[in-house]
C-alpha cells in the first residue's frame, strides 16, 4: 500500500505479543509476578496476560521445539526474534523485582540507562529508564 493509496484498509487492532515457551503456563506466572496483569485466557498450551490499561496483551504458546535464543548470540546461535522493552522509574528497584520475579540479570549490558533480564525461558527483556 502507497502512501498515495486512499482505499480504507479493513479494521485491524493489534491484540498482543506471543511469546513461545517450553511451557506457556509457567512463562504466564512469570509476567504476572514481574507486571502485576491478570489472565486474560487459558487454556491448554495457550495464556493471555491483559494490560491493565486495556492495551494489547502477552499471550504464551506452549511449543514443544522451543529453542532458548542466545543473549548476545553469535552466528549459529539460536537468535532472539524479537524482545520487550519496559520502561521503569527506578532502574535498580525495577532490576531487583525482576529478579525476584524469577528473572536473570543478563551478563551483557550494552547501555548505562537500559538493563537486560532473560526471562525464565530465555526472552531477552529490556528495563529501561
Amino acid at each position: 500500500m502507497s502512501d498515495d493509496d486512499t482505499t480504507t484498509p479493513p479494521l485491524l487492532r493489534f491484540h498482543a505479543t506471543v511469546l513461545d515457551a517450553p511451557d506457556a503456563g509457567e512463562l504466564a506466572a512469570f509476567y504476572r509476578r514481574l507486571l502485576g496483569w491478570s489472565i486474560r485466557t487459558e487454556e491448554e498450551g495457550w495464556v493471555t496476560l491483559a494490560a491493565p490499561d486495556g492495551g494489547a496483551g502477552l499471550s504464551f504458546q506452549t511449543e514443544s521445539d522451543y529453542v532458548r535464543p542466545v543473549w548476545p548470540a553469535e552466528s549459529g546461535d539460536p537468535q532472539m526474534s524479537m524482545h520487550l522493552d519496559i520502561e521503569v522509574a527506578d532502574l535498580d528497584a525495577a532490576s531487583a523485582h525482576a529478579v525476584a520475579a524469577g528473572a536473570t540479570v543478563a551478563e551483557y549490558q550494552p547501555q548505562d540507562d537500559v538493563r537486560v533480564h532473560l526471562d525464565p525461558a530465555g526472552h531477552p527483556f529490556c528495563l529501561f529508564l
